[in-house]
């Protein structure tokens, strides 16, 4: 028996054959409100198809026959059980090592050099890192790289790299750092040899300890307090604001700017812009921004 369904026996019954679950009008609306306020994810009228996909495969381990069903699970007392799994489900996850190549030869030939020219300058080495929507880690993996290739010496400093999404199911990914091969095209040569280390399958690799070292996983909502004090030098938050509204995008980029140190640096996806939302932070490349001091 279903094991998920025996916690919720009033309200399981007889599943489809197959393909995705109907959804109600009603029903719709209490999930895209339910989603918003747990993660602050915008889901549209368009977007209904994709909710109910991913969100089939929920009912279906729960062994739920409907999404009214499953909306009353989750505003009953069962509901803080799957409040994680549903946000796991809903959530997108795309990314790949060095994703948006530009954003790291940035970070590698002005953003860490001023980091570097500050430490000769004041004597502290100090250097902070934060992948904010990490997913399954190949962003932090890359910056972990991209710092240990253009940092010299730095055994010297104290480097870290906080890496956190919402997303439980891909920290366990991360924090495994095991890909294909196959996924990590933009993955050089040099950085195969230097940073990866080959598992029992030659189909696969395995991040190695010089990077996996630098990065602490957490599970983080961005909507929430955080726990971190910083200040950080960079933050990457890519592709995760195409899915806010302007209110939360506006309230999330403050909150960076807030823990960003001086003239720090933000990397925001490729389709994102800054345009219109903020005044603390002006371009300093291809969807690249520093914070204004």
């Amino acid at each position: 028996m279903n094991t998920a369904a025996q916690h919720f026996p009033a309200i399981a019954g007889p599943l489809p054959a197959h393909g995705d679950f109907e959804i109600e009008d009603e029903d719709f609306r209490f999930l895209v409100r339910e989603v918003h306020r747990r993660t602050g994810i915008v889901i549209t009228d368009r977007k209904r198809p994709m909710l109910c996909g991913r969100l089939s495969r929920r009912l279906r381990a729960l062994g739920l026959n409907s999404f009214h069903a499953y909306c009353e699970m989750l505003a009953g007392p069962h509901g803080p059980q799957e409040i994680s799994a549903m946000v796991n489900a809903v959530t997108t996850n795309l990314t790949a090592f060095f994703r948006e190549p530009h954003h790291f030869e940035h970070l590698r030939q002005v953003a860490l050099p001023g980091i570097h020219k500050r430490g000769q300058e004041t004597g502290e080495r100090r250097i902070r890192l934060w992948s904010a929507g990490c997913s399954s880690g190949e962003e932090p993996y890359s910056l972990a790289m991209t710092l240990l290739n253009g940092t010299p010496s730095l055994a010297a400093w104290d480097a870290r790299i906080l890496a956190t999404d919402l997303d439980t199911d891909m920290l366990q990914t991360a924090a495994a750092g095991l890909y294909k091969s196959s996924d990590a095209p933009l993955l050089s040569a040099q950085n195969r040899v230097r940073f990866a280390e080959p598992s029992d399958d030659l189909d696969f690799i395995t991040v190695g300890p010089a990077a996996r070292r630098l990065i602490i996983f957490k599970q983080l909502n961005l909507l929430d307090a955080w726990p971190m004090r910083g200040p950080f030098d960079i933050i990457f938050c890519r592709n995760v604001m195409i899915y806010f509204d302007e209110a939360t995008k506006t309230k999330l980029v403050d909150r960076f700017a807030d823990i960003l140190c001086p003239s720090g640096y933000l990397y925001i996806g490729h389709s994102e812009t800054l345009f219109k939302i903020t005044s603390r932070f002006e371009p300093a490349g291809q969807t690249v921004y520093r914070k204004v001091s």
